[in-house]
């Protein structure tokens, strides 16, 4: 009864308490639910090989056998199906060789005169059904025939019709017998039956295709004119374009995959236990589709943020839940001190304030878990609209995340209490009645005790990984962790702090004319707790926007310094599609202008058993020593890259063995296993220094950057255009060296600058929050004061303006302390960067805090403007006798 009767009595307080935490529990229980949903993802079956009985491949994981079991990691280039090993298995039964390709297609310009364009043989050709392969028709015999030397018969209307690198589609060539194997259909046309023919699929939104146009297809072996003479109805998973099986055995000689009608078990027989093939059947033949696995590990990200906005979520309620019910316990001091006096025991007003926590709790958690469960989907509809999340990604049918959700604001709200009511309960009833007028002993010993131990601890652990492994610093995890020990230790602290810092803050306007400054500076003196409890969710908010986006702004940067640093080519190609090898014809053509010097490189990987218990693979790039120098310098603490060669590798800091002319056994990225001698040692950096290996150790990979020098005396603009004319030809990308810096600087990122401001939405969310209802009960808790002004002879305008004045004031404190952790966590990444040998500025982000701060500052002085002007409509003599 005596819960409930103080819960009406001081209703303002805990509808404040309700709303801040029902807030935080609905943001719980969306990012809850939200996260539910990334740990399994869709359960999708074999597409591209649906309807083949068996498939057989080169096997896409190593499997390393070690003293505490098998290891296994994906390979990055698994390796192709033998000749020897089709032709044994072509013993068993029908077989139909697979091959995947690049194919770009140019489609034909649509207009007037395109339908005109087609021949009348081809718009008579009849539309057939799986089955007519060899029912070619007189008209169709009659088709020219088309091959690799058709690119000299092109004329001017067909260059101009289509133009190789322009409006090139991306897709992936197959040959045509593979078809039946993910049950694609013919919808129009046949067929392919002649060098020169191609059936392509079709979707919604694509390139406009029909049978009988011509279009330019851009293979591996070169580009050439096509006849679409069939099309099919696109599956969803690739944009296919089906040649004839002895063309893309030309373009594309390795086996990819092999489709055997027979008995799996004779397959696997024949085969033999060591063979390093995958026998797939029923579902696992998914593994063959193309990436199979994009699934999860499109939710790998989504899984990290949706993690980390409910972590900081949960933090940042629970410290805003708990700094408001410690002042609205600081607030009735006077209260409890006349309960005292009446005779409550200090068991009874903490079961009192207790109960009320509890009430509060567990009816702010129930209205937040109603909040969550309408909020999630509009959540998921944001994080696919923004692209932070694939667009099949969907809620699931978890309860659990509601449950959780409901339980942990129970929890906050009762932990948030239980300090302040162990210090209500303690306070003898006279020293109650003392300290309602002043703030004072606000700091506990425990409190000194907790906030050392805290502090302590959050600038310990920096300091310790600065010693030990510096680059553990630059992880996410690190980074966003790490600043919630910093603040929890300043907000405990903010009692003792908030003086100091509001004096300097208000030393200025202290000496200015008029009496609000000395006003403003001796109330935010007085009023420790109330200056506290307002600077808390802005210290919070600040430290944790200035923190995130200044580390992220500065690993950035910090990334661009090494590739400035490192990259001294005057100009860097890339493939045109991203994981995409470079035409070998292009390749060739680079190393041909005269006055380039050339450095070609593969992406590729090599995996290392570490300690005999861990696979670690690292991202490899496989160069020509001898060119290597002349376009890039690295880094190099130990050896020299000119001793790299098929023997050997570069390896940097973070490997266990770094010591030059050690050998190190590793797989490389087909899975054979190799012994490399260490050539060279680099400086680890940011991540980005990775391991260096020659062309013979690729594993198969296809050149996908190529790097140029103009020479000592050469034309720069003449090695240019023969660049960007070899590149526009083959659809690579051809920039300068400012340009490619320029694409992969700062900035670049745009999904995790997405995902930051989503994160710190709902910081400041939480901190609006908190702040309006902290200000909102300290103001209507100041009426007697505001009354005592009015009577001293000011005017309502004054004592407004005196309000907004301290709550701004409040919030510089707030802005001071969380800039003060911000920049601790600057320096540390700053101090990483150093040690592990980069040279780059922090980068502060000021316009995000300015933001913050003003955001921060207007709501503050708008709630306490509001009750304040509420109040003053009251005649001053009748507020100065109103009860507290």
């Amino acid at each position: 009864m005596l819960a409930l009767s103080g819960m009406r009595t001081r209703w303002i307080t805990f509808v404040g308490s309700f709303v801040a935490l029902a807030l935080g529990v609905g943001l719980i229980a969306a990012t809850g639910l939200a996260l539910a949903a990334t740990f399994d993802a869709p359960e999708r079956g074999p597409e591209r090989f649906a309807a083949a009985p068996v498939v057989v491949r080169a096997a896409d994981h190593l499997r390393v056998d070690t003293p505490t079991g098998t290891r296994t990691k994906p390979l990055d280039h698994p390796g192709p199906v033998g000749p020897r090993t089709a032709d044994r298995l072509a013993a068993l039964g029908r077989t139909v060789e697979d091959r995947t390709f690049p194919a770009d297609v140019t489609a034909p310009r649509t207009g007037p005169g395109a339908k005109a364009a087609r021949s009348g043989a081809d718009a008579k050709q009849p539309r057939t059904g799986p089955g007519t392969t060899a029912a070619r028709t007189g008209a169709d015999a009659k088709q020219p025939r088309t091959g690799p030397d058709v690119t000299a018969a092109r004329t001017d209307a067909d260059a101009r019709k289509s133009r190789p690198g322009q409006d090139a589609e991306a897709r992936v060539g197959h040959p045509w017998p593979v078809a039946a194997a993910a049950s694609y259909r013919l919808t129009s046309g046949r067929a392919p039956a002649a060098p020169g023919e191609v059936v392509v699929t079709t979707r919604p939104g694509g390139a406009p295709l029909r049978t009988g146009d011509r279009v330019l297809v851009r293979t591996p072996a070169g580009n050439g004119p096509r006849t679409v003479v069939g099309t099919v109805a696109g599956r969803g998973f690739e944009d296919a374009v089906f040649f004839t099986d002895d063309e893309a055995a030309r373009i594309s000689p390795d086996i990819d995959a092999l489709v055997v009608h027979a008995d799996a078990t004779a397959v696997r027989r024949a085969l033999g236990p060591d063979s390093g093939m995958d026998v797939l059947t029923g579902h696992d033949r998914r593994r063959a589709d193309p990436d199979p696995d994009r699934d999860a590990r499109a939710l790998v990200s989504v899984n990290a943020l949706l993690g980390t906005a409910a972590g900081i979520t949960l933090f940042v309620s629970a410290a805003v839940v708990a700094s408001t019910f410690s002042f609205a316990v600081a607030q009735r001091r006077r209260e409890f001190g006349l309960l005292r006096t009446a005779g409550a025991t200090p068991g009874q007003i903490r079961r009192t304030v207790c109960a009320e926590a509890v009430l509060v709790g567990i009816l702010a958690s129930a209205a937040g878990v109603w909040l969550g469960a309408g909020g999630a989907p509009l959540l998921v509809g944001r994080m696919t609209g923004a692209g932070l999340a694939p667009p099949w990604f969907a809620l699931g049918d978890a309860s659990w995340p509601l449950h959780t959700a409901f339980w942990t604001g129970v929890f906050v709200a009762t932990a948030g209490a239980l300090v302040s009511c162990h210090r209500a309960g303690r306070t003898a009833p006279t020293e109650a009645l003392r300290e309602a007028a002043v703030d004072s002993r606000v700091m506990p010993a425990s409190r000194w005790a907790a906030a050392v131990l805290v502090l302590l601890a959050g600038l310990g652990l920096p300091a310790l990984a600065l010693a030990v492994d510096p680059g553990d610093l630059l992880g996410r995890k690190s980074y966003i962790t790490r600043p919630m020990l910093l603040v929890v230790g300043f907000a405990l602290l903010a009692p003792v702090l908030v003086r100091p810092v509001g004096r300097l803050l208000t030393w200025l306007p202290s000496r200015l004319p008029g009496a609000t400054g000395v006003l403003v500076r001796e109330n935010t003196a007085a009023g420790v707790r109330r200056t506290a409890a307002v600077a808390a969710p802005v210290l919070i908010t600040v430290a944790l926007a200035a923190t995130l986006t200044g580390t992220v702004a500065t690993l950035e940067e910090a990334r661009a310094a090494e590739s400035r640093t490192a990259t001294t080519a005057d100009f860097v190609v890339t493939s045109g599609q991203e994981g995409r090898p470079m035409a070998p014809a292009f390749v060739e053509r680079a190393r041909a202008v005269e006055g380039a010097v050339v450095s070609v490189s593969r992406s590729t990987a090599v995996t290392v058993l570490e300690e005999d218990t861990a696979l670690v693979t690292s991202e490899a790039r496989a160069v020509d020593p001898a060119r290597l120098a002349a376009v890039s310098e690295l880094p190099v603490t130990a050896g020299r890259l000119s001793d790299l060669d098929d023997g050997a590798i570069v390896v940097n800091e973070e490997w266990l063995t770094t010591r030059v002319g050690d050998r190190v056994t590793v797989w490389l990225g087909d899975g054979r296993k190799a012994s490399l001698r260490i050539a060279a040692v680099l400086a680890t950096g940011t991540g980005d220094n990775g391991v260096y290996v020659t062309r013979r150790n690729a594993g198969g990979a296809g050149v996908d950057r190529i790097d140029v020098k103009v020479a000592e005396g050469a034309d720069r603009r003449a090695v240019a255009a023969a660049l960007r004319s070899a590149g526009a030809a083959a659809g690579t990308r051809v920039t300068t060296r400012a340009e490619w810096l320029a694409a992969n600087g700062p900035g670049t990122n745009d999904r995790t600058r997405t995902g930051l401001r989503m994160i710190l939405g709902i910081a400041l969310l939480c901190t609006a929050t908190a702040l309006a209802n902290t200000l909102v009960m300290a103001t209507s808790d100041r009426v007697r004061d505001l009354a005592v002004l009015r009577l001293a002879g000011a005017t309502a305008p004054q004592v407004l303006r005196l309000v907004a004045a301290e709550a701004v004031v409040a919030v510089g404190v707030g802005a001071v302390l969380g800039g003060v952790v911000a920049a601790v966590n600057l320096l540390v990444v700053w101090g990483a960067l150093v040690l592990l040998g980069v040279m780059s500025a922090v980068v502060v982000p000021w316009g995000t805090l300015g933001l913050v701060v003003a955001a921060a500052a207007l709501l503050a002085a708008v709630s306490a403007v509001l009750p304040a002007s509420l109040a003053l409509r009251t005649r001053p003599v009748e507020l100065a006798g109103a009860r507290e």
